[in-house]
């Protein structure tokens, strides 16, 4: 980059920069900060404490709640990256190009309509069906959903990677499976496992699908914040989002290692 068009040039671009992280980070300072309030009083600092950290993790409810999110986002992440997958290589590799924007857009549609508008069609479909199972239901609903996030990466990874190397395992008389199973996924392996992340993370962290389709039973940990949001904040509150903001840091440095890794020869 040449000197005229560096960033660092422009006079105010350096404290404009700093403002805007400090607008979009201070509220999780703060959330973190006030984790290890002794005081209940969740804006009232009268010192350093963990008990918050141990209510949080002894709360039957925020445990089972927080076992129904991950599951629900396991299995969701899982079908979700393997439809993405799926998609990615046949649209990517696919010679039709009609076929490729049309399908494209479908498997995109998700992120372009409000999610509101998904939660309600889903709720539609499954009392249509008979479906009674919450479990069952959110998992095929945040399946839907996470499917384009995933698509995403997998698609990005795909384009980039040359035709070279499949052609010269074709030449070496491999089947299209041995070409898939050693060639084409290792070197997109890095894409697959962003948008397996990503899928996961948006699963966590979706609440209005939840909140409409969850049935007893069935309530993920953004609901149950959410009803305790209702009754007053506590410091208990401060540590649940501390711990969700710690796990969702280790698995975008995760996917940013194994993103990293892949890029390299």
């Amino acid at each position: 980059m040449s000197r005229s068009h560096d960033v660092k040039r422009y006079p105010g671009f350096g404290w404009l920069t700093l403002v805007f992280f400090v607008w979009l980070y201070l509220p999780l300072m703060v959330v973190v900060v006030y984790s290890f309030n002794a005081n209940r009083i969740a804006g009232v600092w009268t010192g350093f404490s963990l008990d918050w950290y141990a209510s949080a993790l002894k709360n039957q409810a925020l445990m089972n709640a927080l076992k129904t999110s991950v599951t629900v986002a396991l299995i969701a992440t899982a079908v979700a990256t393997s439809v993405a997958l799926m998609a990615a290589l046949a649209i990517i590799r696919g010679k039709n190009v009609r076929f490729r924007r049309l399908s494209e857009t479908v498997v995109n549609l998700p992120l372009l309509l409000p999610e509101i508008v998904l939660a309600v069609a889903s709720l539609i479909l499954f009392s249509l069906v008979g479906l009674q199972n919450g479990l069952l239901k959110l998992i095929l609903a945040h399946s839907a959903f996470c499917t384009p996030f995933a698509f995403l990466p997998i698609r990005a990874r795909l384009q980039g990677m040359s035709l070279d190397f499949e052609e010269a395992s074709a030449d070496l008389y491999a089947g299209r499976w041995t070409t898939f199973r050693r060639v084409t996924l290792p070197l997109i392996f890095p894409g697959v496992f962003s948008g397996a992340m990503l899928a996961f993370l948006i699963s966590m962290d979706d609440f209005i699908t939840s909140n409409m389709l969850a049935s007893g039973g069935t309530t993920t940990l953004p609901v149950y914040i959410f009803s305790l949001i209702r009754s007053g904040t506590t410091p208990e509150l401060n540590a649940i989002g501390t711990l969700m903001i710690l796990a969702s840091l280790i698995l975008a440095t995760a996917a940013l290692l194994v993103a990293r890794r892949g890029t390299k020869p």
